[in-house]
């Protein structure tokens, strides 16, 4: 099982890629069940003769995810559990039950690392909480790769993540030109640590601040991805700012709060509501009008190629800093196109 880890030792290493989709299950720990399809669009590495090698190695990766209680989580999760089946290594896929549990996770990363696996792919609730014990995996020749939400260290050989900035951006692009250029708008992410929810209320904030001088944003608060604690506030920010004309909600707990609110006040076509990835209620709201539209990224591919890429350095292979895995816009005009609707999931 150990085979490769003296392999993976001697190679310089940089970051990996990943896709995500999915389906609740319960939370914990889960072994690789069978795959029956790739990515679209992309060429898997791992042909059958590496499928061999691997297989003959037994190989064991865990994969530590943000949560499990949203549908984007459960798309990373089929993503990998698809490249675990191609290259024949054996995974677990587990995250804490809130993505506020920063403390919850650093445990799960513990135990994973007690088991001495042969490589490890990490999604970061913390940017900085991670590293002392990313630096224990360093020091025992175990690759990391981040997927996701990266962490602020160069331990990761490689991270499999959306460009969050860019694609906040494109959201504060689509906000400015539905509101016509001028008024008050807010934001709610879920948290003030991960690098995704840094960089997406940075990318969405500094384009509105460099870009567009009539616009205001009145509010950014934090909903810890919870629908719940995101409506009770995306309500209190409408009922504070009667003018209000946009809204931003940063990943999907944080959107679905904001529609709530907007639905609960009454304030439906009041209230240009921009949203992150997808899910049943956004995708049914950008259907019928109450939401303009979202960024979609691609869930099952950060899963996917977080797995790959932990494969890769393994057999020591060269990997860039950091896999884009894109980002797209998509509202009524475009949900149901071939090439939009394979990176949304219900």
């Amino acid at each position: 099982m150990k085979s490769t880890r003296l392999l993976s030792v001697l190679f310089a290493l940089v970051l990996a890629l990943g896709i995500s989709v999915g389906v609740v299950y319960p939370q914990g720990p889960d072994e690789t069940p069978a795959a029956t399809e790739e990515p679209e669009g992309r060429v898997p590495y791992c042909t059958e003769d590496i499928r061999a090698e691997l297989e003959a190695q037994d190989i064991y990766i865990p994969v530590i995810s943000k949560g499990f209680q949203h549908q984007f989580w459960q798309a990373v999760k089929k993503g990998a559990e698809m490249a675990a089946e191609d290259c024949g290594v054996t995974i677990t896929f587990e995250g804490p039950e809130t993505e506020a549990m920063v403390d919850k996770q650093l445990e799960m990363l513990q135990t994973a690392l007690d088991k001495n696996p042969d490589a490890l792919a990490f999604a970061a609730l913390d940017s900085k909480a991670a590293i002392p014990l990313l630096e224990r995996a360093q020091e025992e020749g175990i690759p990391v790769v981040g997927f996701d939400s990266g962490v602020d260290s160069d331990i990761p050989v490689t991270t499999a993540a959306t460009d969050n900035v860019a694609a906040a951006a494109l959201a504060a692009d689509m906000m400015a030109e539905l509101i016509g250029g001028e008024g008050q708008v807010a934001v709610i992410a879920h948290d003030q640590t991960s690098r995704t929810g840094i960089d997406r209320v940075d990318g969405f904030k500094t384009r509105i601040e460099e870009e567009y001088p009539d616009i205001e944003i009145v509010d950014i608060q934090y909903g810890a991805g919870d629908q719940l604690k995101s409506t009770d506030l995306a309500n209190a920010i409408i009922l504070a700012h009667p003018d209000l004309k946009g809204f931003f909600g940063a990943n999907e707990g944080s959107i679905i709060g904001v529609l709530n609110a907007v639905t609960e006040l009454g304030m439906e076509g009041d209230i240009v509501v921009i949203g992150y990835d997808s899910g049943v209620q956004q995708m049914e709201a950008i259907r019928a009008g109450t939401e303009a539209g979202a960024i979609t990224q691609d869930p099952i591919g950060i899963g996917y190629y977080a797995v790959e890429a932990a494969v890769k350095a393994l057999r020591g292979e060269e990997l860039p800093e950091v896999i884009d895995t894109g980002f797209h816009w998509y509202d009524a005009t475009n949900i149901d196109d071939e090439d939009i609707a394979a990176l949304l999931y219900e």
